[in-house]
């Protein structure tokens, strides 16, 4: 799998597009866990190829390699990220979790939170404004500058971790129908 879909699931970790991780707890704890049983069949939802990327995002978030991801490990993705970790934001993040995550339960949250973004003609609609050209790609520093100056505004570092889900190539264009892609399909 290339580093940059990784980079990209991870940002999207990151960003906070989707969240909710179990309690930490000792060892002991650990073994005995089990995760909150969900009756639909999440594995539908998605391709194999994608199944494949979550279960790669999985354990590179499993930092401990227990089967399940907890405050630590959350923290130590967010940490080997360069993004903020504070106590306030994983909890935050773990709220939103009915129970401790394995693979089936991140799964689960990504579905939800992919789920509940705008459709994927929309995006690119919105992207498209920006491409004169029709080329695909739109200028890096002209989308930063209205993405940090217009609406809801994000911070230079938001737009940094977008930038490593579709790097910004030769001529400084944003692959947006790229990210998209990745954004909606998981690849």
């Amino acid at each position: 799998m290339a580093g940059a879909k990784i980079v990209s699931m991870a940002s999207v970790v990151a960003r906070g597009i989707w969240a909710g991780f179990g309690n930490t707890s000792t060892a002991r704890d650990k073994r005995k866990k089990r995760a909150v049983r969900q009756n639909s069949n999440i594995f539908a939802m998605f391709e194999q190829a994608q199944i494949g990327s979550f279960k790669e995002a999985f354990s590179l978030i499993d930092h401990d390699s227990d089967g399940f991801i907890d405050k630590e490990d959350l923290k130590d993705m967010l940490s080997s990220l360069g993004q903020p970790a504070t106590d306030e934001a994983v909890e935050a993040m773990m709220q939103e979790a009915p129970g401790t995550i394995n693979f089936t339960m991140f799964l689960t949250l990504m579905g939800e939170k992919m789920s509940g973004t705008d459709p994927e003609a929309e995006i690119l609609a919105a992207f498209e404004a920006f491409d004169e050209g029709k080329t695909g790609t739109v200028d890096a520093d002209v989308l930063r500058e209205c993405m940090t100056s217009m609406g809801d505004r994000f911070t230079d570092e938001e737009v940094d971790v977008m930038f490593k889900g579709s790097p910004v190539g030769d001529k400084n264009g944003f692959n947006y129908r790229e990210w998209v892609r990745v954004l909606k399909h998981g690849e």
